[in-house]
């Protein structure tokens, strides 16, 4: 369906923006039933904002507009019948039943309002089931919404056979039933009611039943969305101890990951709905990862909601506790979240399984991807690989034979201009790289961060002289940032720079250094020491790294890797090693952060991924003639919690490649993808253990350590990557007050 001219993001904007507008002029929901009455009255109003008939024509609007309304029915706590007609567009469009025909026209033109059941079909047990007997269908269905609002039931009998019954019909009795505090659901009750049956294109369960979750995982979204801006509003209002509640870092946090969670719910249900719609043939893994994430991560989310109201949230005529009960009734319906997770769990585990899906990157991307593999499968694999694969983790960290190797690639400026040497490929492209190099187990390679200030603020001999040696693999620059008194608060630095002729006389000490090995060091200082406020006097500098008074003291780190502490005593640099305007050096140090946390959250999750790939072998993997581990139903449940944990980590990275490509990632967004990335490293670290057992604890080099310790130390890495670059807690502060407009 790649050739297909599907409806754009600007036309699913539009969309938006027009029923959200209907919906806030036609629609108040004040926690009451809404009344038949109430609920024809909006769906006729629909009907003419157009969206009656999405999912029968994808170029006119598929599942990826039908979630655009589900989203808005569900900020607006509106119970129109949205979600059973889209499902009824979905299996019924194109068949030529009379039924069929007859429903789809009367739903289309406003004449009808359909409710839907897939009765003995529904993954819950408890949902009920329908029995036919010329043409008279009997049984009891539960859960069916606004039912008293509709005159159409279109129910599954069976996977080949759906029926259709008039709901003012002989033989059909509705009941309201009140769920989770809330009115909307119904029984109908059947007792040999007229029935006309429609035998869908294909089984019912093979899609559709996807699609539904999907659609009711978007209200819920939506619901929980509304609820949660709501909450942070009343975070920037609401005064407790002389200052607005949004001002604490519990909240902040609280609010940070609220946001964190409700984006990856965003991006995951958009990209299911777009592989649908485009056919492909991975959509429904990609969904069920969606619709198990979204499950789980919406009802927490609604709980912090509540949580930061605190007692206002509790009264019933305030808004929150209605999104409280929409998301909950809709994360748990048609089996919810687990229902979602066992499917996950059959697509990577049974029959000998299926690996993570790729992206595709785009022609480009998807091109480069295969030319990085081949490189690697001709440079480095058999001995090469092998032997630097026997090598210690401490001697892994990098390879200069591999750095000039690939540095003869081009590779490693993909993402620079022409005009400083580089290839000036997408952020695709870059991604198709990393996701390469990772998968080969290829060492690092670059100085991206440093490459990317000297391109903004190098002066023209300051690139002409570092950027071809980057360029070629030949030299690595290190960050010399932290010192003793100044981690996460960078201001408060003290290392000083003081001018004395023709050079920069530097004093002071840098600790935590990781890269202190370089050829460079790219070096904070303070040039004013009186500068108010304190980052205002911090100037940035390229120190070679063998340069008189300089001291390096390595230490062990706790994944058996290294840094340094680094003493420098009346190092003299020239005056031309100043990267950037004299005490301008916070916004070049700033930027080459927000650089480096808009790529760090990408190379983190793919790490994750990769791992995860040795993880799933070891899982399905027989070892004699006991069971695997697959057939373990815990096991499989948490394999399939963290790869729908993945997919939320790589949906931040491609988002994050998308802003990129438009511009510049906003802060939060990098920071975003940093902390999430980084802890789902930790869990997966844990998972592993927990999955795997004492052997995968056996460290490196030893006998019987699996896959020479590999998962024991990917766990001890994983620290570092929450604390580096800004720890996460940091991170948390840049998203609320820089994503939510929290105060400082």
């Amino acid at each position: 369906m790649d050739s297909i001219e599907l409806p754009n993001e600007e036309i699913r904007q539009m969309l938006r923006d027009s029923l959200r507008g209907f919906l806030g002029e036609q629609w108040r929901a004040d926690g009451k039933q809404a009344t038949p009455d109430q609920v024809s009255a909006i769906w006729t109003g629909l009907v003419g904002q157009g969206v009656a008939a999405l999912g029968c024509d994808f170029t006119e609007g598929g599942l990826r507009e039908i979630l655009v309304v589900m989203a808005e029915l569900g900020r607006a706590a509106c119970p129109a019948p949205m979600w059973s007609a889209a499902l009824a567009n979905l299996v019924l469009s194109g068949l030529q039943a009379d039924a069929a025909v007859d429903l789809l026209g009367k739903l289309h033109a406003g004449d009808a309002r359909v409710a839907f059941s897939f009765g003995g079909l529904d993954p819950d047990r408890n949902a009920g089931a329908v029995r036919l007997d010329n043409g008279r269908a009997s049984g009891l269905l539960r859960f069916i919404e606004v039912a008293d609002s509709c005159t159409h039931l279109l129910v599954a009998v069976d996977k080949s056979t759906l029926a259709v019954v008039e709901l003012g019909g002989p033989g059909v009795t509705i009941e309201a039933i009140r769920a989770l505090g809330a009115w909307g659901f119904h029984e109908v009750r059947l007792n040999s009611a007229p029935a006309s049956l429609v035998a869908p294109a294909h089984s019912v369960p093979d899609g559709l039943l996807i699609e539904a979750k999907l659609a009711l995982m978007a209200r819920a979204y939506g619901a929980a969305r509304r609820a949660f801006e709501l909450s942070v509003d009343y975070a920037k209002e609401r005064k407790q101890f002389g200052q607005a509640i949004g001002k604490f870092q519990a909240i902040q946090h609280k609010l940070a990951d609220g946001l964190t969670a409700l984006e990856g719910v965003r991006l995951t249900l958009d990209h299911a709905a777009h592989l649908h719609d485009r056919n492909d043939s991975n959509w429904h893994y990609f969904a069920n990862s969606a619709i198990a994430f979204a499950g789980d991560a919406l009802r927490r989310v609604s709980l912090e909601i509540q949580h930061t109201f605190g007692a206002i949230g509790y009264a019933e005529e305030h808004e929150a506790p209605r999104h409280f009960k929409r998301v909950h009734l809709d994360t748990i319906a048609l089996g919810g979240a687990p229902h979602a997770r066992r499917r996950i769990a059959s697509f990577l585990l049974d029959d000998g399984g299926s690996g993570l899906p790729q992206y595709d990157l785009g022609c480009a991307g998807n091109d480069l991807r295969e030319q990085a593999r081949a490189w690697l499968e001709k440079n480095w694999s058999g001995e090469r690989k092998a032997g630097f694969d026997a090598k210690p983790f401490s001697k892994r960290e990098f390879d200069a034979e591999f750095a000039r190797d690939i540095g003869k690639t081009g590779w490693i400026g993909l993402g620079w201009a022409k005009e400083f040497g580089g290839q000036a490929r997408s952020p695709l492209e870059q991604i198709a790289f990393m996701e390469t190099m990772e998968r080969g187990e290829a060492p690092r390679i670059g100085a991206a961060i440093q490459a990317n200030a000297l391109m903004i603020s190098g002066t023209p001999e300051q690139r002409r002289q570092y950027l071809p040696e980057i360029l070629r693999g030949e030299a690595m620059h290190g960050m010399g940032y932290s010192e003793p008194e100044a981690g996460s608060d960078l201001a408060a630095l003290r290392t000083s720079a003081v001018r004395q002729g023709d050079v920069w006389i530097i004093n002071g000490q840098k600790i935590w250094t990781t890269t202190w090995w370089g050829k460079y060091m790219f070096l904070a200082a303070r040039t004013d020491p009186v500068a108010k406020p304190p980052h205002a006097g911090i100037s940035m500098f390229i120190v070679p790294m063998d340069s008189p008074g300089i001291t390096i003291r390595p230490a062990v780190t706790m994944y058996d890797g290294s840094f340094a502490n680094i003493f420098y005593d009346d190092v003299r640099i020239p005056l031309q090693n100043m990267v950037g305007e004299l005490n301008g050096g916070w916004k070049v140090l700033t930027g080459a952060l927000a650089f480096e946390r808009g790529l760090v959250g990408g190379g983190i999750v793919l790490k994750v991924a990769h791992a995860f790939e040795q993880l799933r072998r070891h899982v399905i993997a027989k070892e004699g003639d006991g069971p695997s581990l697959s057939d373990d139903p815990i096991v499989r449940d948490r394999m399939a919690v963290l790869a729908s944990e993945i997919e939320v980590g790589r949906q931040l990275m491609m988002h994050c490649a998308e802003l990129a490509a438009d511009g510049i990632t906003p802060p939060e967004y990098g920071a975003m993808s940093k902390v999430f990335s980084g802890e789902l490293m930790e869990r997966f670290g844990e998972a592993a253990l927990d999955i795997l057992g004492m052997r995968a604890a056996i460290s490196e080099q030893m006998p019987d350590a699996l896959d020479n310790g590999r998962f024991e130390q990917n766990l001890r890495h994983s620290l570092m990557w929450v604390i580096s670059i800004g720890t996460n807690e940091i991170q948390r502060n840049l998203i609320a007050q820089r994503g939510l407009g929290l105060p400082r």
